[in-house]
């Protein structure tokens, strides 16, 4: 392909740099139309993926870096987060460099955070005993779905001139740890075989569990929006408490309210009854919830559930909005539905978008740019832009 270009006489005269751009562009272009013909097009490389995917989902559930003799020195779990992000962006590109670009970012955040570590331990520099372990956890964490038909794409339609050096070294570490994942065990992860099965059966039955009651609370919170439930004949002074009452019953119980016992028969008026089924407001449940969230199995949920929560605005495409113009009104009816449920009023939009736009001028005034797959016009595939809050990890501080 590029001595075609060279060849061409349109291309008479052109520098390096363009007649490289040149051949990421035109990779780019044709695998991106051909993306949905050529990915995970294979019926094998779909059961690897959901395989692999439905494997990390369970170890993930009791896997500690002490499982796979990650140093002390080098567990950070915290700044982990930002090479599951770096991965979990995989999915959102078509064309092979863009993916390859993912996995780079991932590493090289591994890779510096190692590096920082071993110098403020005064540890010799870490090599790919210290690495590799590293960059299994962090991949079974993130969990990036379609894995096998990910790495499958990059190595059948990138260019193998591209694929070297640096790129090479890390990709190849990528294609390790999935093979290592696939084929994991108790020995691999220093368990005792009864203990490693006695893990994985606890952690399909929490997540079935958690299927089960996420079905169970959408369905509950259909029937609650799809229509109002018939009120039994009360008094009239009653019947306001009374339709409130058969709002909270029909949605999904927060775990303040299903700590306290309720009967079907209890009064509709007096002190003990109103202090005892009181709601809590809505600020109680964000920060009750944002507690929650701060556990880590929350948080790596919220990469998978939720693709668009982690972006940047120029990850996003034209062809999102529809999407996440969907996915917006319904969150402002169930929110305003679940305010007026509870008798408050919801925070005015104004002001939640001044406190938004305060906050983001605060992050981006830390942030630079993140390395960016579509810029077609890098010469090294390595050398794109960084995001300011991962800045140092990627620039080796």
């Amino acid at each position: 392909m590029e001595a075609a270009f060279r060849a061409h006489p349109l291309w008479a005269g052109s520098s390096e740099e363009e007649l490289e751009s040149a051949g990421e562009g035109l990779e780019k272009y044709v695998m991106t139309k051909l993306f949905t013909r050529v990915f995970a097009s294979i019926p094998e490389d779909v059961k690897a993926d959901e395989q692999l995917y439905e494997k990390m989902a369970l170890i993930q559930q009791f896997v500690r870096p002490e499982n796979l003799d990650i140093k002390p020195t080098f567990q950070n779990e915290t700044s982990w987060l930002l090479a599951q992000k770096e991965l979990q962006k995989i999915n959102m590109y078509k064309a092979p460099r863009d993916k390859l670009v993912c996995i780079l970012n991932c590493c090289k955040v591994i890779n510096n955070l190692l590096l920082n570590a071993s110098l403020a331990a005064n540890e010799d520099h870490p090599g790919a005993d210290e690495f590799l372990p590293v960059l299994i956890y962090v991949t079974i964490k993130a969990n990036p779905p379609q894995l096998h038909s990910n790495l499958s794409y990059i190595q059948r339609f990138r260019r193998q001139t591209r694929l070297v050096a640096e790129a090479a070294y890390f990709f190849t570490n990528m294609l390790s740890v999935e093979s290592f994942i696939s084929n994991i065990d108790a020995k691999a992860l220093s368990m005792d075989e009864v203990e490693f099965e006695r893990n994985m059966e606890s952690a399909q039955a929490l997540l079935s569990g958690l299927s089960q009651s996420t079905d169970n609370s959408y369905s509950q919170m259909d029937q609650h929006l799809g229509h109002v439930p018939s009120a039994e004949p009360v008094e009239a002074k009653s019947a306001p408490n009374s339709r409130k009452q058969q709002r909270a019953a029909t949605r999904p119980q927060s775990p303040l309210e299903s700590s306290q016992p309720k009967s079907r028969n209890e009064g509709f008026d007096g002190k003990d009854h109103l202090s005892l089924d009181k709601p809590p407001s809505i600020s109680d449940l964000e920060n009750k919830g944002a507690a929650e969230l701060l556990k880590e199995e929350e948080v790596n949920q919220l990469f998978r559930d939720f693709p668009y929560l982690y972006s940047q605005a120029g990850d996003l495409t034209v062809g999102d909005v529809e999407d996440l113009l969907s996915n917006y009104k319904q969150l402002v009816f169930r929110y305003v539905c679940l305010a007026k449920g509870m008798g408050v009023s919801p925070p005015s939009l104004s002001s939640s978008n001044t406190h938004n736009e305060q906050t983001q001028v605060a992050i981006d005034s830390e942030e630079i740019k993140e390395t960016d797959p579509n810029d077609e016009t890098r010469k090294d595939i390595s050398s794109t832009d960084a995001d300011k809050s991962i800045e140092g990890l990627l620039l080796g501080l």
